[in-house]
């Protein structure tokens, strides 16, 4: 009997589950199948990015829709497009031979009124966005009310993106008797409130442990000058030849300088933040597929949902605000059983970071040094070799061997080989050579890590009724800087941090000035906080100054081309030889 069959799945699913080449079920979907199958129950299921959690809700809501109503019997929420679209085409691949269910995708950026008349043709499992579902349930283009299943994917990315308010409206709209299963990565008190309030006695089903980070994962971080950060970021890219990566920035605007930076210094890379359209968007995804381009700069939102295969590296270019979402981050690779590295830049400030993550994920970090330029050099080499070892011979060229062996009759094997590597390695070296041993530097660093932010003190806290998220919306709204405009959200007692980019500090002070909150004069400063006691400047204000929480305290095979400069000391261009193209063009074809 298949193994998906000992789990009570229906011959149709079966037969959808053998042809797709799945062979074993993953841990979450042998323990969460079995239950949605047998019980009508509530369930929150917590485990990891990437452990098979579509299947996990995917196959037993199949089984359960009565496919011989065309009413909508099924409501599954994503927090982005992307997830939306893959989750509506996996279970259309679940559902291949049971031609009668109807799924359809409901999200922003498409036409409203297409999506309102399939919806008519009868769905009885609608797969939709927060945002364009409130839409709908509220212009009543959608019924909801007798939905028999709700499920809630990515719960804890949908809240940190700020869709609690829509899910809690949508939500209203939907029977009280229906059953509720919540998919989330990680436990954040926001979506346990959520179980509380919609939930029913719900059954919990743990893979590994709450919050933890994926066992296929390692971890390692560098300690780097924080001037030098993007050279550091060039170092590891070029000391992992083969990188397919997603390089993740706290803003938009560090996301798009990144990204420039790195394909005028001539590597296969590209951004992608909520500033693009959604048409830019999909066009810079598919390129990601397809792996054109080899290095993906994101922030955190516009990461949301991209599902790739095979990504080998994330690198955490700069640390998020909040320790959950490096779980996310690092979730993006070693997918599927695979293994994969999470590489993090800090500067010596923030090292003690490290150690906040270490006790969230339940794994530990490696401290690596940054690679010399002889090192890259060393990696470059070899893989060029076993590159040349692995290149399947033209015969096409065979009609012109004696005219090549009587230009290099002069030379010995041992000579061809220099000549033929020095090609490529060349470059390198010339650009290498006269490096500067960044780990030296870091030790040595009294820079600051962000010289474009500047930390606030604001004299607000859990007092007033605000956790990081709340008072971080709060900001947003009241000096109306966009989605990323705030970063690193501190909440004590009677005190917070904040930080802006800062290029708005005036417009910040002057937001303040004068300013009240429910009868409370508000005041805010700039602070050079770093843990101790407040140091400030600005506008005078309550006081403070408790020790800060550790972790939230400071702030394609396409190919990459040659580096051109990291200092003005070095040398080198930026073509490659026509010798690399041609074995990445062929790898592509591949």
């Amino acid at each position: 009997m298949n193994k998906f069959e000992q789990l009570g799945l229906q011959a149709e699913i079966v037969n959808a589950v053998n042809d797709m080449g799945f062979e074993a079920p993953s841990e979450v979907q042998e323990q969460a199948i079995p239950i949605l199958l047998d019980q009508e129950t509530d369930l929150v299921a917590l485990a990891q990015t990437g452990t098979g959690k579509t299947a996990a809700f995917g196959f037993p809501l199949i089984q359960k829709i009565n496919i011989n109503s065309k009413k909508t019997q099924g409501l599954i929420l994503s927090p982005t497009r992307e997830l939306c679209l893959q989750i509506t085409n996996e279970l259309k691949n679940y559902a291949k031979y049971l031609p009668q269910l109807n799924v359809v995708a409901i999200y922003g950026g498409a036409s409203i009124s297409d999506q309102e008349r399939q919806i008519k043709r009868g769905a009885q499992i609608i797969v939709a966005t927060p945002g364009r579902m409130k839409d709908m349930v509220g212009r009543r283009m959608i019924d909801i009310s007798e939905i028999d299943y709700c499920i809630l994917d990515e719960a804890d990315e949908m809240l940190n993106m700020g869709f609690y308010e829509d899910i809690t409206d949508i939500l209203s709209h939907t029977p009280k008797e229906k059953k509720t299963w919540l998919f989330s990565a990680t436990m954040p008190k926001e979506v346990a409130s959520i179980a509380k309030k919609f939930m029913s006695n719900p059954v919990e089903i743990t893979v590994g442990t709450k919050n933890e980070g994926a066992k296929n994962v390692s971890h390692e971080y560098y300690v780097s000058p924080g001037r030098d950060r993007y050279q550091a970021l060039k170092r590891l890219a070029d000391a992992n030849p083969d990188i397919f990566s997603v390089i993740f920035c706290r803003t938009k605007r560090d996301t798009q300088k990144v990204a420039e930076k790195l394909i005028e210094d001539g590597y296969s890379a590209a951004a992608i933040h909520g500033d693009l359209s959604q048409n830019q968007r999909d066009l810079v995804m598919k390129s990601f597929r397809t792996r054109q381009i080899q290095m993906l700069v994101a922030t955190d939102v516009a990461a949301r949902g991209i599902d790739v295969d095979d990504i080998t590296h994330v690198i955490n270019y700069q640390l998020p605000d909040e320790i959950e979402t490096y779980t996310h981050r690092s979730g993006r690779t070693g997918r599927a059983g695979k293994s994969g590295v999470s590489m993090v830049i800090v500067s010596k400030s923030e090292v003690r970071k490290i150690k906040s993550i270490e006790r969230i994920i339940k794994q530990s970090f490696e401290q690596k040094d940054i690679p010399s330029g002889e090192e890259i050099c060393q990696v470059q080499l070899f893989h060029l070799a076993n590159d040349i070892k692995d290149t399947k011979i033209n015969h096409e060229i065979d009609k012109f061997l004696p005219q090549l062996e009587e230009i290099l009759q002069d030379f010995s094997k041992e000579e061809l080989i220099k000549k033929f590597f020095s090609v490529e390695f060349t470059r390198f070296h010339n650009y290498y050579k006269d490096a500067t041993d960044l780990n030296a530097k870091a030790q040595n660093d009294s820079f600051s890590d962000d010289d474009n932010s500047t930390r606030y003190f604001i004299n607000i806290g859990a007092k007033d009724g605000f956790d990081w998220m709340s008072l971080k919306d709060f900001l947003k709204e009241h000096l109306d800087l966009g989605r990323d405009g705030v970063s690193r959200v501190d909440v004590k007692d009677s005190f917070s941090f904040f930080n802006t980019e800062t290029s708005e500090k005036d417009k910040v002070l002057a937001a303040f000035e004068n300013y009240q909150h429910e009868g409370r004069s508000v005041n805010v400063e700039i602070t050079k906080n770093t843990g101790g006691g407040r140091k400030s400047k600005g506008r005078k204000g309550g006081g403070g100054g408790r020790r800060r929480n550790d972790f939230q305290n400071k702030n394609s095979g396409g190919g990459r081309k040659s580096p051109r400069r990291e200092n003005s000391d070095s040398k080198g261009g930026s073509r490659k030889s026509n010798i690399k193209s041609s074995i990445n063009r062929r790898k592509r074809k591949k």
